[in-house]
């Protein structure tokens, strides 16, 4: 299937692009802000993409456009630096930074992109676009990296294709892209959101424990829709909150003694609570809490007990709004919503928060009822049109 990134290269520069790459955004579903704390996560990833196209050229220029800017974005290979009038090209450039950083030997190329996934809605298309953009020039300049560098680069098939990456090559890359935004963006996420696009599998919820890195994967099968409702205000990771609120979470860990708040367990934060300020404990109270309910939520999920881990998600909400204070009066009305519809499970923020949207596990039979209540309850109550979206759980990054 043609897609629009595609069209835009041919349109541009006259040809069909013989490179393309797709990484999906993602939704989680328990779990938040654990990931920087080495906790445990569970996420979707979901079929809203990044796609990118892209060729080849010879004299060292990178030249990229998008269907979202009226503007390319123009630079050379050695200079990669940030631009104001084009920050969605910062992660494009802290990826290829990261990739030179490795070792990786990459020419010029044109590339063209097209996204999906809806900007600042707590899916993640920024994970998405570094991934993508990572493995466009992998086709174009195979590589092979490592955690400190590189290996010996894949060789294409007889059809000019390359070997799949490995679960440790993906992880690498995951790494790789989280260190573009770390240090090159400027937002100090953790690997989250770089996992569950790579990692996604079809029905399956991905399991992330931050402290090992390991990932599993559940099933995720029954008469359930996940459903995504957007609050129409977007959230801006940069402008802050995100790495103020990481800020105070490595902050109560090392007045605890310990190197991350997943090594706490509830009673030992209750018994150390004086240790703490008041903002410490609050953030403190949420992460350890959330680690708990991703592993109630895993065992509710092997039971087929939706309705219980409706239950964690709804509690994971209340907790986000009540004392990591990462929600928004948007957010919480549309969980608010949610809940007294019959057809919900459960419902609560996605992502970052300070915006963005809520993700919502919605009763199949009743899935056209739940989105025109939501949708016509919300514009009512707060002016903004809101059309909840049905997301399908996909496979990962490619």
């Amino acid at each position: 299937m043609i897609n629009e990134a595609q069209l835009l290269f041919k349109k541009r520069y006259g040809h069909t692009p013989p490179f393309q790459s797709q990484a999906p955004g993602r939704l989680e579903l328990l779990g938040n802000h654990t990931d920087y704390n080495q906790g445990l996560v569970m996420a979707l990833a979901v079929d809203r993409y990044i796609f990118m196209a892209g060729a080849p050229r010879g004299d060292g220029k990178i030249e990229v456009a998008s269907t979202a800017f009226p503007d390319a974005e123009s630079f050379s290979v050695s200079h990669l630096e940030k631009n104001p009038r084009a920050p969605w090209a910062d992660y494009i450039k802290g990826v290829l930074l990261q990739l030179r950083g490795h070792g990786i030997a990459f020419g010029g190329f044109n590339a063209t992109l097209h996204g999906t996934i809806p900007l600042g809605a707590g899916m993640s298309s920024s994970a998405a676009l570094e991934l993508a953009t990572a493995l466009l020039v992998r086709k174009m300049y195979p590589y092979t990296v490592t955690d400190t560098g590189c290996a010996q680069p894949p060789a294409r098939d007889k059809t000019g294709a390359l070997p799949v990456l490995t679960s440790p090559q993906k992880m690498s890359l995951a790494k790789l892209c989280q260190a573009a935004e770390n240090q090159f963006v400027g937002v100090q996420c953790g690997l989250l959101d770089q996992i569950s696009s790579l990692f996604g599998k079809e029905f399956h919820v991905v399991q992330i424990d931050c402290r090992d890195l390991s990932v599993e994967h559940t099933p995720l099968v029954g008469e359930v829709a996940v459903v995504v409702c957007h609050s129409g205000v977007k959230h801006a990771l940069v402008a802050g909150q995100y790495n103020q609120l990481r800020q105070c979470c490595e902050s109560a860990a090392r007045k605890l003694g310990v190197q991350s708040l997943r090594q706490i367990e509830p009673r030992q934060l209750t018994a150390q609570k004086t240790r703490l300020s008041p903002r410490e404990y609050e953030c403190a109270y949420h992460v350890v809490g959330e680690n708990q309910r991703v592993v109630f939520g895993d065992r509710a999920l092997r039971a087929d007990d939706f309705e219980q881990f409706g239950q964690f998600m709804f509690q994971s909400h209340e907790s986000s709004r009540d004392f990591f204070k990462n929600s928004c009066p948007e957010l919480d009305l549309l969980v608010d919503l949610a809940r007294r519809h019959p057809a919900c499970i459960g419902a609560r923020l996605s992502g970052g928060g300070f915006g963005g949207a809520t993700i919502n596990l919605v009763r199949l039979p009743q899935l056209k009822e739940f989105q025109e209540a939501m949708a016509s309850a919300y514009e009512q109550k707060t002016g903004i049109p809101m059309k909840p979206a049905v997301c399908r759980v996909v496979d990962g990054a490619g």
